[in-house]
């Protein structure tokens, strides 16, 4: 009797994925062998995630996020814009002190209608305030060669990563002005020199009003450390995570030198809103791409996929949500090719998300 050839689990998974990670998604018994993924993970099943903050030594704020075999570590650095360099700097309403703000959200501003008055959003995009940068080192997957310009891959991932920054109002650009007050005694004399003010300082005087001199720019720079799948998760997580840190040298307006002068031993903790968190599943079909055939193409949604489920996937929708009021709030839902997905089964997603948005939560604590 011939010997049959067979091979060892990790051969065949390497030699044909697809058929493999189908084999174990549907078992003969699934009642005796649930689903499982080729990882081990129920379809559904996400990897632990790990936050270690305040990970480096110089930077404003910093963390360090592993999920499984993915690593990425985040540095946030502040620098001082004065409004002298902002080439298109045009003052506004809210730009100024409490009295102008009042008059503004009464409706005596120049539109009449109490406009502009917000947080500032406008001027985080307007003169760049927050600044990603996504860098996949080498050998954090053998697809990462030295000496190559930056990947198609990270320069997607910092685009989203902008996007997201303002998408959300987690920062908001009220929180990044410098803002200087002129002394009533020398105002009224010259209208010249005066006292300073640091960044969003309480208890103002309403008669005195502040100007904005200087902004804050964040730079936030993102390091793959290794990479095993569904980048955009642990890219945000560690953003999120990295501003949550961030803590920012007192900022006061210095007349007699012309320049903003920044506190050796004061800080301000960054103004962090909610805490939105991805959650980021990919759609496995039953039929390879361009394989024909009668019947129902079954498929599944694997949370959270590996390097090598993404690479078998040719769909992947991500939801960022934020729970942090005490009700589910969609931030954003991004989709990407594929048709299986439809309105009826990302709704249902919602409830993935709220789930992982609770596992994140606890591992930022």
């Amino acid at each position: 009797m011939a010997a049959t050839l067979s091979f060892p689990r990790p051969v065949f998974a390497k030699l044909s994925p697809h058929p493999y990670l189908l084999r174990n998604l549907s078992p003969a018994d699934p009642v005796a062998n649930p689903p499982a993924r080729t990882n081990g993970r129920r379809p559904r099943e996400s990897r632990p995630v790990h936050v270690n903050a305040s990970s480096l030594s110089h930077a404003h704020g910093s963390a360090l996020v592993r999920s499984g075999d993915t690593t990425v570590i985040c540095g946030v650095r502040g620098e001082i814009l004065p409004v002298s360099q902002i080439p298109l700097f045009r003052p506004r309403e809210n730009h100024y002190g409490p009295a102008a703000a009042a008059a503004a959200a009464a409706g005596d501003g120049p539109d009449g209608l109490g406009l502009g008055l917000g947080l500032g959003r406008g001027e985080l995009k307007d003169y760049d305030l927050l600044v990603p940068n996504i860098e996949l080192a080498t050998g954090a997957a053998p697809q990462f060669l030295p000496g190559v310009p930056p990947t198609a891959l990270a320069q997607t991932l910092s685009t989203r990563v902008y996007s997201l920054l303002h998408g959300t109002g987690m920062v908001e650009g009220g929180d990044l002005r410098v803002w200087f007050r002129p002394s009533s005694a020398a105002a009224a004399a010259a209208g010249v020199g005066g006292e300073d003010v640091d960044m969003g300082e309480e208890g103002v005087e309403e008669e005195e009003e502040q100007q904005v001199v200087a902004y804050w720019v964040l730079y936030i720079d993102l390091l793959f450390v290794s990479f095993d799948g569904n980048p955009f998760d642990a890219a945000w997580a560690a953003v999120v995570a990295a501003l949550r840190d961030t803590k920012l040298p007192v900022a006061r307006w210095d007349p007699d030198r012309e320049m903003v002068v920044c506190s050796r031993t004061e800080t301000r903790r960054l103004n962090v809103r909610g805490l939105p968190v991805a959650c980021s599943a990919a759609v496995f079909v039953e039929k390879e791409h361009g394989e024909a055939g009668a019947g129902e193409n079954r498929h599944w949604l694997l949370l959270d996929p590996d390097r090598l489920e993404e690479s078998l996937c040719r769909e992947v929708v991500t939801m960022v949500v934020d729970c942090s009021e005490g009700e589910t709030r969609v931030k954003s839902i991004e989709k990407q090719g594929g048709t299986v997905l439809g309105r009826e089964l990302i709704r249902g997603f919602a409830s993935v998300a709220e789930e992982r948005w609770n596992e994140v939560k606890k591992a930022m604590k």
